[in-house]
């Protein structure tokens, strides 16, 4: 309950506050004198609450209602971002400014300067959320190839589907579902996994999201991990869906998948737990290929030399330009592939979905398509 608090009082402070600059920038378009009366205050008081408003409706069992509030609330938070990063860009070339005229002894800017500025972010930050609600429904296909001797004799290839991050919950609903479940059957992979943040929402209405996922049925099976979001929607619940789902929840876990391949899966730190990764994957079999499920794109150095490929999302990339700049900060790894110590790999996927606003910025969504390819012998002089 205290972290809730603290979390309810961080968020809503810093929220807050870029609903003042915001206010601040757009101050030289609204008439001298101009003062918030009634009305205004209570329409900041709605912004500023809505994401909280629409999930205390929805634990409340008012679906209807937690559903307009999310899609209004998330649609002006994108809004909001998109809008609070062109006034930080213009108060920074203020700044600029004012230190160029305080050693050339010039006047202040004029104010016309001032009008047009909020003018073109507010028509820009429009325009980018437009651009952005599009470019959230464009999902991309992200292939990978990578070479292993750990297949044995036979197996040539091994496909393997990733999807992270959908957040399926108040605004993602069935027909997303749909339309992904249909995407990654035309793929035809032999593996499907799912590295956390299936779920964003309590699990009470979302059984018709369960047959999608449930028809799906690669030949070597379908496993999860939990991220951040499977314990702020209720672990047990959430674990139940993935199940109903066809997915086999690796909790600390490893599983023996086909020929030559194994399967680690930890629970994200959100459970307030630290997974003991190292000791997981030692319990490992060091002659299979072996794909570490993680929901945050964080690596252990202590387990390289116990795992081949770790498949991660979690950072959205982002998700909004440019608070990508902001995530890897965090996540340094936040996007595609990388080569570790050791030889082993990283994938951190952008992730299928979106967290909060419907909207992403030059950071598409994607289904990640990864093959594992049994590697030809270099033949002797």
């Amino acid at each position: 309950m205290l972290r809730l608090l603290v979390f309810l009082t961080v968020f809503l402070s810093l929220y807050s506050a870029m609903h003042a600059l915001v206010y601040r920038g757009i101050r030289p378009l609204l008439p001298e004198g101009f003062r918030l009366r009634l009305p205004g205050l209570l329409f900041l008081a709605l912004t500023v609450t809505a994401p909280v408003s629409a999930r205390l409706l929805e634990r409340l069992g008012q679906e209807a209602p937690a559903r307009s509030m999310a899609f209004f609330g998330y649609l002006w938070m994108g809004f909001l971002f998109l809008a609070f990063s062109g006034f930080v860009l213009l108060l920074l070339i203020g700044l600029a400014r004012r230190l160029f005229w305080l050693f050339s002894r010039q006047s202040n800017p004029p104010s016309w300067r001032s009008r047009a500025g909020a003018v073109t972010v507010l028509t820009c930050a429009l325009l980018t959320g437009a651009y952005g609600f599009y470019e959230a429904g464009q999902l991309r296909v992200e292939s990978v190839r990578i070479e292993t001797d750990k297949l044995p004799a036979g197996v040539e290839r091994i496909r393997v589907a990733q999807i992270s991050d959908l957040h399926l919950g108040l605004i993602l609903r069935r027909g997303t579902a749909e339309k992904l479940a249909a995407d990654i059957r035309e793929l035809e992979p032999d593996l499907l996994v799912s590295t956390g943040d299936m779920v964003d929402a309590r699990i009470h209405h979302l059984p018709e999201l369960i047959a999608p996922f449930a028809a799906l049925s690669p030949p070597l099976g379908k496993f999860a991990v939990t991220g951040n979001h499977e314990y702020y929607a209720g672990i047990s619940q959430a674990g139940e869906f993935l199940r109903r789902c066809g997915f086999t929840l690796l909790r600390g876990e490893s599983a023996a998948v086909g020929p030559g391949l194994l399967l680690a899966g930890i629970d994200d730190p959100a459970g307030g737990e630290d997974p003991d990764e190292l000791a997981l994957l030692k319990k490992g079999a060091p002659d299979r290929y072996t794909i570490l499920l993680k929901h945050r794109p964080w690596v252990d150095k202590e387990a390289l030399a116990h795992f081949d490929l770790q498949l991660s999302g979690h950072a959205h990339r982002g998700q909004i330009f440019p608070f990508n700049l902001v995530t890897g900060l965090e996540y340094p790894m936040q996007d595609g592939l990388y080569a570790l110590a050791g030889g082993a790999r990283l994938y951190t996927s952008r992730g299928t979905g979106t967290w909060g606003p419907p909207i992403r910025v030059l950071s598409p969504p994607e289904l990640t398509l990864i093959e594992i390819v049994r590697s030809t012998p270099s033949e002797p002089d």
